[in-house]
Protein backbone atom coordinates (compact mmCIF):
# COMPACT_ATOMS: atom_id res chain seq x y z
CA UNK A 1 0.00 0.00 0.00
CA UNK A 2 1.24 3.49 -0.84
CA UNK A 3 2.43 5.62 2.08
CA UNK A 4 0.97 8.78 0.57
CA UNK A 5 -2.10 10.30 2.20
CA UNK A 6 -5.39 9.35 0.54
CA UNK A 7 -6.60 12.00 -1.87
CA UNK A 8 -10.21 13.14 -1.33
CA UNK A 9 -12.23 14.94 -4.03
CA UNK A 10 -15.28 16.81 -2.74
CA UNK A 11 -17.78 17.53 -5.51
CA UNK A 12 -20.25 20.27 -4.62
CA UNK A 13 -22.33 22.79 -6.62
CA UNK A 14 -21.92 25.41 -3.87
CA UNK A 15 -19.49 26.48 -1.16
CA UNK A 16 -19.42 29.47 1.21
CA UNK A 17 -15.65 29.87 1.48
CA UNK A 18 -12.39 27.98 0.94
CA UNK A 19 -9.15 28.05 2.96
CA UNK A 20 -6.80 30.76 1.69
CA UNK A 21 -3.91 28.33 1.24
CA UNK A 22 -5.87 26.06 -1.11
CA UNK A 23 -4.97 28.27 -4.03
CA UNK A 24 -4.49 31.79 -5.28
CA UNK A 25 -8.18 32.28 -5.98
CA UNK A 26 -9.68 30.34 -3.07
CA UNK A 27 -10.91 33.45 -1.22
CA UNK A 28 -12.73 34.62 -4.36
CA UNK A 29 -14.75 31.47 -5.01
CA UNK A 30 -18.03 31.87 -3.16
CA UNK A 31 -21.32 30.42 -4.41
CA UNK A 32 -24.10 29.83 -1.91
CA UNK A 33 -27.77 28.91 -2.18
CA UNK A 34 -28.31 27.15 1.14
CA UNK A 35 -26.88 25.01 3.92
CA UNK A 36 -24.95 22.76 1.53
CA UNK A 37 -22.51 25.64 0.93
CA UNK A 38 -21.81 26.03 4.66
CA UNK A 39 -21.36 22.29 5.24
CA UNK A 40 -19.04 21.98 2.24
CA UNK A 41 -16.94 24.93 3.37
CA UNK A 42 -16.62 23.66 6.94
CA UNK A 43 -15.66 20.14 5.89
CA UNK A 44 -13.12 21.31 3.31
CA UNK A 45 -11.54 23.69 5.83
CA UNK A 46 -11.37 21.06 8.58
CA UNK A 47 -9.76 18.54 6.23
CA UNK A 48 -7.29 21.07 4.87
CA UNK A 49 -6.34 22.38 8.31
CA UNK A 50 -5.52 18.83 9.41
CA UNK A 51 -3.22 18.38 6.45
CA UNK A 52 -5.45 16.12 4.37
CA UNK A 53 -4.92 15.91 0.63
CA UNK A 54 -8.31 17.41 -0.20
CA UNK A 55 -9.41 18.73 -3.59
CA UNK A 56 -12.65 20.47 -4.56
CA UNK A 57 -14.67 20.37 -7.78
CA UNK A 58 -16.91 23.41 -8.21
CA UNK A 59 -18.73 24.95 -11.22
CA UNK A 60 -17.04 28.01 -12.71
CA UNK A 61 -19.66 30.62 -11.79
CA UNK A 62 -17.77 33.45 -13.48
CA UNK A 63 -20.37 36.16 -12.93
CA UNK A 64 -20.67 35.26 -9.25
CA UNK A 65 -16.90 35.17 -8.82
CA UNK A 66 -16.01 38.16 -10.97
CA UNK A 67 -16.49 40.94 -8.42
CA UNK A 68 -14.02 39.20 -6.13
CA UNK A 69 -11.74 38.10 -8.96
CA UNK A 70 -11.38 41.39 -10.80
CA UNK A 71 -8.80 43.11 -8.56
CA UNK A 72 -6.74 39.94 -8.36
CA UNK A 73 -6.78 39.36 -12.11
CA UNK A 74 -5.79 42.96 -12.82
CA UNK A 75 -2.85 42.62 -10.49
CA UNK A 76 -1.65 39.23 -11.73
CA UNK A 77 -2.35 39.67 -15.45
CA UNK A 78 -2.87 35.91 -15.86
CA UNK A 79 -5.76 33.76 -16.93
CA UNK A 80 -7.86 31.72 -14.51
CA UNK A 81 -6.59 28.51 -16.07
CA UNK A 82 -2.92 29.39 -15.54
CA UNK A 83 -3.53 30.46 -11.97
CA UNK A 84 -5.55 27.37 -11.10
CA UNK A 85 -3.37 24.76 -12.81
CA UNK A 86 -1.52 23.56 -9.69
CA UNK A 87 -4.16 24.33 -7.12
CA UNK A 88 -6.57 22.08 -5.27
CA UNK A 89 -9.67 23.91 -6.48
CA UNK A 90 -10.85 22.54 -9.81
CA UNK A 91 -13.39 24.65 -11.70
CA UNK A 92 -15.75 22.86 -14.06
CA UNK A 93 -15.80 25.12 -17.09
CA UNK A 94 -18.87 25.51 -19.28
CA UNK A 95 -20.78 28.49 -20.63
CA UNK A 96 -23.84 27.16 -18.78
CA UNK A 97 -22.32 28.49 -15.51
CA UNK A 98 -20.55 31.62 -16.72
CA UNK A 99 -23.41 34.11 -16.72
CA UNK A 100 -25.57 32.91 -13.82
CA UNK A 101 -26.30 35.45 -11.11
CA UNK A 102 -27.19 32.71 -8.59
CA UNK A 103 -26.29 29.06 -8.09
CA UNK A 104 -29.49 27.46 -9.40
CA UNK A 105 -31.82 28.50 -12.18
CA UNK A 106 -35.50 29.30 -11.66
CA UNK A 107 -36.30 26.82 -14.45
CA UNK A 108 -36.24 23.06 -13.85
CA UNK A 109 -34.87 22.03 -17.25
CA UNK A 110 -32.12 24.61 -16.96
CA UNK A 111 -31.00 23.04 -13.68
CA UNK A 112 -30.81 19.64 -15.39
CA UNK A 113 -28.60 21.22 -18.05
CA UNK A 114 -26.36 22.77 -15.37
CA UNK A 115 -26.11 19.46 -13.55
CA UNK A 116 -25.10 17.55 -16.67
CA UNK A 117 -22.51 20.18 -17.63
CA UNK A 118 -20.99 20.05 -14.14
CA UNK A 119 -20.91 16.27 -13.98
CA UNK A 120 -19.49 15.97 -17.52
CA UNK A 121 -16.52 18.12 -16.54
CA UNK A 122 -15.99 16.24 -13.27
CA UNK A 123 -16.19 12.81 -14.94
CA UNK A 124 -14.23 13.62 -18.10
CA UNK A 125 -11.61 16.08 -16.84
CA UNK A 126 -11.39 16.59 -13.08
CA UNK A 127 -11.43 12.99 -11.85
CA UNK A 128 -8.72 11.89 -14.35
CA UNK A 129 -6.60 14.91 -13.37
CA UNK A 130 -7.00 14.55 -9.60
CA UNK A 131 -6.93 10.72 -9.44
CA UNK A 132 -8.80 10.65 -6.10
CA UNK A 133 -8.77 7.76 -3.65
CA UNK A 134 -12.25 8.77 -2.45
CA UNK A 135 -14.99 10.96 -3.94
CA UNK A 136 -17.58 12.78 -1.82
CA UNK A 137 -20.67 13.90 -3.79
CA UNK A 138 -23.56 16.09 -2.66
CA UNK A 139 -27.23 16.01 -3.71
CA UNK A 140 -28.86 15.33 -7.08
CA UNK A 141 -26.56 17.74 -8.95
CA UNK A 142 -23.81 15.13 -8.55
CA UNK A 143 -25.91 11.94 -8.67
CA UNK A 144 -24.29 10.45 -11.81
CA UNK A 145 -20.78 10.53 -10.36
CA UNK A 146 -21.26 7.66 -7.85
CA UNK A 147 -22.21 5.27 -10.70
CA UNK A 148 -19.02 6.29 -12.51
CA UNK A 149 -17.02 5.85 -9.29
CA UNK A 150 -18.59 2.43 -8.69
CA UNK A 151 -17.55 1.32 -12.17
CA UNK A 152 -13.99 2.61 -11.62
CA UNK A 153 -13.71 1.08 -8.15
CA UNK A 154 -13.28 4.44 -6.38
CA UNK A 155 -14.96 4.58 -2.94
CA UNK A 156 -17.74 7.18 -3.04
CA UNK A 157 -19.77 8.89 -0.31
CA UNK A 158 -23.07 10.47 -1.33
CA UNK A 159 -24.65 13.06 0.98
CA UNK A 160 -28.35 13.94 0.80
CA UNK A 161 -29.13 17.47 1.95
CA UNK A 162 -32.47 17.70 0.16
CA UNK A 163 -34.77 15.02 -1.28
CA UNK A 164 -35.34 16.97 -4.53
CA UNK A 165 -34.35 15.14 -7.73
CA UNK A 166 -34.55 15.35 -11.52
CA UNK A 167 -34.85 12.64 -14.18
CA UNK A 168 -33.46 12.26 -17.68
CA UNK A 169 -32.83 9.54 -20.25
CA UNK A 170 -29.44 7.98 -20.95
CA UNK A 171 -29.73 9.31 -24.51
CA UNK A 172 -30.03 12.89 -23.23
CA UNK A 173 -27.21 12.35 -20.73
CA UNK A 174 -24.94 11.07 -23.49
CA UNK A 175 -25.91 13.93 -25.80
CA UNK A 176 -24.45 16.22 -23.10
CA UNK A 177 -21.08 14.51 -23.34
CA UNK A 178 -21.22 11.90 -20.56
CA UNK A 179 -20.41 8.34 -21.58
CA UNK A 180 -23.19 6.74 -19.55
CA UNK A 181 -22.86 3.50 -21.49
CA UNK A 182 -19.72 2.80 -19.46
CA UNK A 183 -21.63 2.72 -16.16
CA UNK A 184 -25.31 2.35 -17.11
CA UNK A 185 -25.71 -0.76 -14.93
CA UNK A 186 -25.11 1.38 -11.84
CA UNK A 187 -27.81 3.93 -12.72
CA UNK A 188 -31.29 3.81 -11.20
CA UNK A 189 -34.05 3.73 -13.82
CA UNK A 190 -37.81 4.19 -13.52
CA UNK A 191 -38.19 0.58 -14.67
CA UNK A 192 -35.77 -2.38 -14.50
CA UNK A 193 -33.56 -2.58 -17.59
CA UNK A 194 -31.70 -5.71 -18.67
CA UNK A 195 -29.73 -4.26 -21.54
CA UNK A 196 -28.29 -0.89 -22.50
CA UNK A 197 -30.17 -0.40 -25.78
CA UNK A 198 -33.56 -0.97 -24.15
CA UNK A 199 -32.74 1.47 -21.37
CA UNK A 200 -31.22 4.22 -23.50
CA UNK A 201 -34.08 6.04 -25.18
CA UNK A 202 -37.16 6.05 -22.97
CA UNK A 203 -36.36 4.69 -19.49
CA UNK A 204 -35.60 7.72 -17.32
CA UNK A 205 -32.69 7.88 -14.85
CA UNK A 206 -33.37 9.31 -11.37
CA UNK A 207 -30.30 11.43 -10.47
CA UNK A 208 -30.71 11.43 -6.67
CA UNK A 209 -31.63 7.75 -6.36
CA UNK A 210 -28.78 6.81 -8.72
CA UNK A 211 -26.40 8.51 -6.30
CA UNK A 212 -27.80 6.48 -3.40
CA UNK A 213 -27.97 3.24 -5.41
CA UNK A 214 -24.37 3.39 -6.64
CA UNK A 215 -22.53 5.05 -3.75
CA UNK A 216 -20.50 2.88 -1.42
CA UNK A 217 -21.84 4.86 1.56
CA UNK A 218 -24.68 7.36 2.02
CA UNK A 219 -25.37 9.92 4.69
CA UNK A 220 -28.39 12.12 5.43
CA UNK A 221 -28.08 15.36 7.41
CA UNK A 222 -29.98 14.06 10.45
CA UNK A 223 -29.89 10.63 12.10
CA UNK A 224 -33.58 10.85 13.04
CA UNK A 225 -34.66 12.00 9.59
CA UNK A 226 -32.82 9.05 8.04
CA UNK A 227 -34.64 6.67 10.40
CA UNK A 228 -38.00 8.37 9.67
CA UNK A 229 -37.45 7.83 5.93
CA UNK A 230 -36.53 4.18 6.43
CA UNK A 231 -39.61 3.68 8.61
CA UNK A 232 -41.84 5.24 5.93
CA UNK A 233 -43.04 8.14 8.10
CA UNK A 234 -42.83 10.76 5.32
CA UNK A 235 -45.17 10.17 2.36
CA UNK A 236 -43.51 12.96 0.34
CA UNK A 237 -40.30 10.87 0.09
CA UNK A 238 -40.49 8.89 -3.19
CA UNK A 239 -40.74 5.12 -2.81
CA UNK A 240 -37.60 4.57 -4.87
CA UNK A 241 -35.51 6.80 -2.60
CA UNK A 242 -36.92 5.24 0.56
CA UNK A 243 -36.29 1.74 -0.77
CA UNK A 244 -32.67 2.39 -1.76
CA UNK A 245 -31.92 4.23 1.48
CA UNK A 246 -33.42 1.31 3.39
CA UNK A 247 -31.16 -1.12 1.53
CA UNK A 248 -28.13 0.99 2.43
CA UNK A 249 -29.29 1.37 6.04
CA UNK A 250 -29.88 -2.37 6.45
CA UNK A 251 -26.43 -3.05 5.00
CA UNK A 252 -24.82 -0.69 7.52
CA UNK A 253 -23.89 1.76 4.76
CA UNK A 254 -26.11 4.74 5.69
CA UNK A 255 -25.76 7.16 8.60
CA UNK A 256 -26.98 10.58 9.70
CA UNK A 257 -24.52 13.43 10.25
CA UNK A 258 -25.97 16.74 11.40
CA UNK A 259 -25.13 20.03 9.76
CA UNK A 260 -23.94 22.90 11.94
CA UNK A 261 -24.67 26.64 11.88
CA UNK A 262 -22.36 29.26 10.45
CA UNK A 263 -19.89 30.36 13.18
CA UNK A 264 -20.81 33.98 12.33
CA UNK A 265 -23.87 33.41 14.54
CA UNK A 266 -22.24 34.44 17.82
CA UNK A 267 -23.87 37.01 20.15
CA UNK A 268 -20.46 37.97 21.54
CA UNK A 269 -19.27 39.37 18.21
CA UNK A 270 -22.30 39.62 15.90
CA UNK A 271 -22.05 42.97 14.06
CA UNK A 272 -25.82 43.02 13.38
CA UNK A 273 -26.72 43.38 17.07
CA UNK A 274 -27.56 46.59 18.88
CA UNK A 275 -25.70 45.18 21.91
CA UNK A 276 -23.36 42.17 21.92
CA UNK A 277 -23.49 39.89 24.95
CA UNK A 278 -22.40 36.51 26.27
CA UNK A 279 -23.68 33.83 28.60
CA UNK A 280 -22.79 35.88 31.69
CA UNK A 281 -24.93 38.88 30.76
CA UNK A 282 -27.51 37.35 28.43
CA UNK A 283 -30.71 38.75 29.97
CA UNK A 284 -29.64 42.43 30.09
CA UNK A 285 -28.02 42.03 26.67
CA UNK A 286 -31.16 40.51 25.18
CA UNK A 287 -33.35 43.22 26.71
CA UNK A 288 -31.30 45.96 25.04
CA UNK A 289 -31.61 44.23 21.68
CA UNK A 290 -35.32 43.67 22.27
CA UNK A 291 -36.11 47.32 22.95
CA UNK A 292 -34.07 48.35 19.90
CA UNK A 293 -35.99 45.87 17.76
CA UNK A 294 -39.35 46.95 19.16
CA UNK A 295 -38.60 50.58 18.40
CA UNK A 296 -37.40 49.71 14.89
CA UNK A 297 -40.56 47.73 14.04
CA UNK A 298 -43.17 49.76 15.90
CA UNK A 299 -43.97 47.08 18.47
CA UNK A 300 -44.88 47.77 22.09
CA UNK A 301 -41.65 48.97 23.69
CA UNK A 302 -41.37 46.72 26.71
CA UNK A 303 -38.07 44.97 27.58
CA UNK A 304 -40.01 42.50 29.74
CA UNK A 305 -42.41 41.45 26.97
CA UNK A 306 -41.98 37.81 25.87
CA UNK A 307 -40.87 37.80 22.23
CA UNK A 308 -41.36 34.78 19.95
CA UNK A 309 -39.37 34.74 16.69
CA UNK A 310 -40.22 32.82 13.48
CA UNK A 311 -36.93 32.43 11.52
CA UNK A 312 -37.85 29.80 8.89
CA UNK A 313 -39.44 30.31 5.48
CA UNK A 314 -43.24 30.47 5.61
CA UNK A 315 -43.86 27.18 3.83
CA UNK A 316 -47.21 25.66 4.91
CA UNK A 317 -46.28 22.18 3.68
CA UNK A 318 -43.21 21.75 5.88
CA UNK A 319 -42.80 24.49 8.44
CA UNK A 320 -46.11 24.23 10.34
CA UNK A 321 -47.48 27.69 9.48
CA UNK A 322 -51.14 26.54 9.62
CA UNK A 323 -50.72 25.42 13.23
CA UNK A 324 -49.69 28.89 14.36
CA UNK A 325 -52.29 30.59 12.17
CA UNK A 326 -55.02 28.55 13.89
CA UNK A 327 -54.00 29.72 17.38
CA UNK A 328 -52.42 33.13 16.77
CA UNK A 329 -55.43 35.08 18.06
CA UNK A 330 -55.77 32.80 21.11
CA UNK A 331 -52.08 33.06 22.00
CA UNK A 332 -51.95 36.85 21.77
CA UNK A 333 -55.22 37.14 23.72
CA UNK A 334 -54.19 34.76 26.50
CA UNK A 335 -51.00 36.69 27.18
CA UNK A 336 -52.34 40.14 26.38
CA UNK A 337 -51.34 41.56 29.75
CA UNK A 338 -47.82 40.19 29.30
CA UNK A 339 -47.49 42.07 25.97
CA UNK A 340 -46.54 38.84 24.16
CA UNK A 341 -45.09 39.67 20.75
CA UNK A 342 -44.36 37.60 17.63
CA UNK A 343 -41.80 38.50 14.98
CA UNK A 344 -41.67 36.87 11.52
CA UNK A 345 -38.52 37.43 9.45
CA UNK A 346 -39.24 35.14 6.52
CA UNK A 347 -40.57 35.00 3.00
CA UNK A 348 -43.02 32.39 1.77
CA UNK A 349 -46.59 31.54 0.85
CA UNK A 350 -48.00 32.13 4.34
CA UNK A 351 -46.58 35.60 4.80
CA UNK A 352 -49.78 37.28 3.59
CA UNK A 353 -51.92 34.98 5.77
CA UNK A 354 -50.20 36.24 8.92
CA UNK A 355 -50.38 39.84 7.71
CA UNK A 356 -54.13 39.45 7.17
CA UNK A 357 -54.66 37.98 10.65
CA UNK A 358 -52.58 40.77 12.19
CA UNK A 359 -54.52 43.49 10.38
CA UNK A 360 -57.95 41.93 11.03
CA UNK A 361 -57.41 41.76 14.79
CA UNK A 362 -55.47 45.00 15.12
CA UNK A 363 -52.30 43.27 16.33
CA UNK A 364 -49.85 45.58 14.54
CA UNK A 365 -48.20 46.60 17.85
CA UNK A 366 -47.78 42.95 18.85
CA UNK A 367 -47.07 41.08 15.59
CA UNK A 368 -44.56 42.10 12.92
CA UNK A 369 -44.32 40.24 9.59
CA UNK A 370 -41.10 41.17 7.77
CA UNK A 371 -39.40 40.05 4.59
CA UNK A 372 -36.22 38.09 5.12
CA UNK A 373 -33.22 40.24 5.98
CA UNK A 374 -29.88 38.95 7.21
CA UNK A 375 -29.41 41.79 9.68
CA UNK A 376 -32.97 41.48 11.03
CA UNK A 377 -32.55 37.71 11.29
CA UNK A 378 -29.49 38.09 13.51
CA UNK A 379 -31.18 40.77 15.63
CA UNK A 380 -34.25 38.53 15.91
CA UNK A 381 -32.23 35.75 17.51
CA UNK A 382 -30.65 38.18 19.96
CA UNK A 383 -33.86 40.01 20.88
CA UNK A 384 -36.19 37.04 21.13
CA UNK A 385 -36.82 34.77 24.09
CA UNK A 386 -38.09 31.88 21.97
CA UNK A 387 -38.15 30.75 18.36
CA UNK A 388 -41.07 28.93 16.74
CA UNK A 389 -40.36 25.78 14.67
CA UNK A 390 -43.56 23.68 14.51
CA UNK A 391 -42.24 21.81 11.45
CA UNK A 392 -44.13 18.80 10.10
CA UNK A 393 -40.73 17.38 9.12
CA UNK A 394 -37.20 18.71 9.32
CA UNK A 395 -34.32 17.05 7.39
CA UNK A 396 -31.85 18.87 9.63
CA UNK A 397 -32.75 22.46 10.46
CA UNK A 398 -30.35 25.16 11.61
CA UNK A 399 -32.49 27.75 13.48
CA UNK A 400 -33.02 25.38 16.42
CA UNK A 401 -29.22 25.17 16.78
CA UNK A 402 -28.55 28.88 16.28
CA UNK A 403 -31.21 30.17 18.67
CA UNK A 404 -29.92 28.55 21.92
CA UNK A 405 -26.48 30.04 21.23
CA UNK A 406 -28.24 33.43 21.55
CA UNK A 407 -30.27 32.36 24.60
CA UNK A 408 -33.49 32.02 22.58
CA UNK A 409 -35.13 28.66 23.24
CA UNK A 410 -36.90 26.65 20.51
CA UNK A 411 -40.62 25.88 20.71
CA UNK A 412 -40.75 23.07 18.21
CA UNK A 413 -42.26 19.83 16.93
CA UNK A 414 -40.24 16.75 17.87
CA UNK A 415 -39.17 15.53 14.44
CA UNK A 416 -36.05 14.95 12.31
CA UNK A 417 -33.12 17.21 13.06
CA UNK A 418 -35.09 19.00 15.80
CA UNK A 419 -35.36 15.72 17.69
CA UNK A 420 -31.58 15.22 17.33
CA UNK A 421 -30.65 18.65 18.67
CA UNK A 422 -33.35 19.78 21.13
CA UNK A 423 -34.35 18.15 24.40
CA UNK A 424 -37.40 19.25 26.39
CA UNK A 425 -36.46 21.59 29.22
CA UNK A 426 -36.58 20.25 32.78
CA UNK A 427 -36.13 23.04 35.36
CA UNK A 428 -35.65 20.68 38.31
CA UNK A 429 -32.80 18.79 36.66
CA UNK A 430 -31.54 21.85 34.74
CA UNK A 431 -31.48 19.83 31.52
CA UNK A 432 -32.85 20.41 28.03
CA UNK A 433 -32.73 23.39 25.72
CA UNK A 434 -36.25 23.92 24.37
CA UNK A 435 -39.93 23.01 24.48
CA UNK A 436 -41.09 20.12 22.30
CA UNK A 437 -44.56 18.88 21.37
CA UNK A 438 -44.96 15.39 19.93
CA UNK A 439 -48.44 15.38 18.33
CA UNK A 440 -48.46 17.55 15.22
CA UNK A 441 -51.49 19.78 15.75
CA UNK A 442 -52.35 23.30 16.93
CA UNK A 443 -53.10 22.13 20.47
CA UNK A 444 -49.64 20.61 20.72
CA UNK A 445 -48.05 23.89 19.63
CA UNK A 446 -50.20 25.87 22.10
CA UNK A 447 -49.13 23.52 24.91
CA UNK A 448 -45.46 24.07 24.07
CA UNK A 449 -45.96 27.86 24.02
CA UNK A 450 -47.56 27.61 27.48
CA UNK A 451 -44.54 25.64 28.69
CA UNK A 452 -42.25 28.36 27.33
CA UNK A 453 -44.28 31.05 29.08
CA UNK A 454 -43.98 29.19 32.38
CA UNK A 455 -40.21 29.29 31.95
CA UNK A 456 -40.35 32.98 31.02
CA UNK A 457 -42.19 33.78 34.26
CA UNK A 458 -39.26 32.36 36.25
CA UNK A 459 -37.37 34.94 38.30
CA UNK A 460 -34.56 36.55 36.25
CA UNK A 461 -31.70 35.15 38.33
CA UNK A 462 -32.85 31.54 38.02
CA UNK A 463 -33.73 31.98 34.36
CA UNK A 464 -30.31 33.46 33.61
CA UNK A 465 -28.65 30.46 35.29
CA UNK A 466 -30.51 28.11 32.95
CA UNK A 467 -29.80 30.27 29.90
CA UNK A 468 -26.09 30.45 30.74
CA UNK A 469 -25.88 26.66 30.77
CA UNK A 470 -27.86 26.33 27.53
CA UNK A 471 -25.86 28.98 25.67
CA UNK A 472 -22.51 27.48 26.66
CA UNK A 473 -23.55 23.90 25.86
CA UNK A 474 -24.97 24.97 22.49
CA UNK A 475 -21.88 26.95 21.48
CA UNK A 476 -19.73 23.92 22.26
CA UNK A 477 -21.99 21.29 20.68
CA UNK A 478 -23.33 22.86 17.47
CA UNK A 479 -20.06 23.35 15.60
CA UNK A 480 -18.67 22.55 12.19
CA UNK A 481 -15.73 20.84 13.93
CA UNK A 482 -18.11 18.24 15.37
CA UNK A 483 -19.62 17.53 11.95
CA UNK A 484 -16.23 17.43 10.24
CA UNK A 485 -14.92 14.86 12.73
CA UNK A 486 -17.80 12.55 11.86
CA UNK A 487 -17.16 12.93 8.12
CA UNK A 488 -13.45 12.26 8.59
CA UNK A 489 -14.23 9.10 10.60
CA UNK A 490 -16.54 7.98 7.79
CA UNK A 491 -13.85 8.63 5.15
CA UNK A 492 -11.38 6.55 7.14
CA UNK A 493 -13.90 3.73 7.51
CA UNK A 494 -14.45 3.71 3.75
CA UNK A 495 -10.73 3.90 2.97
CA UNK A 496 -9.83 1.43 5.74
CA UNK A 497 -6.85 3.59 6.66
CA UNK A 498 -6.12 6.97 8.30
CA UNK A 499 -6.77 10.09 6.29
CA UNK A 500 -3.47 11.55 7.52
CA UNK A 501 -0.43 9.26 7.57
CA UNK A 502 1.56 10.14 10.72
CA UNK A 503 4.75 8.64 9.27
CA UNK A 504 4.90 10.78 6.14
Amino acid sequence: MSLKDPRVLIVTPEVTYLPDRMGNLSACLTAKAGGLADVSAALISALFDQGADVHVALPDYRSLFMDRLAPFLQKEQRTIRKIMSDDRVHLAEDRAFYYLDHVYSDYGMENTKLSLAFQREVINNIVPRVEPDLIHCNDWMTGLIPPMARQMGIPCLFTIHNVHTVKSTVAHIEDRGIDAAAFWKHLYFDFPSHDYETAREHNRVDFLVSGVFAAHFVNVVSPSFLLEIVQGKHPFVPDALRTELTHKYDAGCAVGILNAPDPAFDPRSDPHLFQTYGSDDCIPGKKKNKTALQKLLGLIEDPDAPLFFWPSRLDPNQKGCPLLADILYAVISKYWDKNLEILFVANGDYQQVFRNITKFHGFEKRVSVCDFSESLEHLGYAASDFILMPSLFEPCGLPQMIAPVYGSLPVAHKTGGIKDTIAHFDPKENTGNGFLFEVYDANGLFWAIDQAMQFFSTEDGRREKHLKRIMEESAETFTHAQSARQYIALYEKMLQRPLINPYV
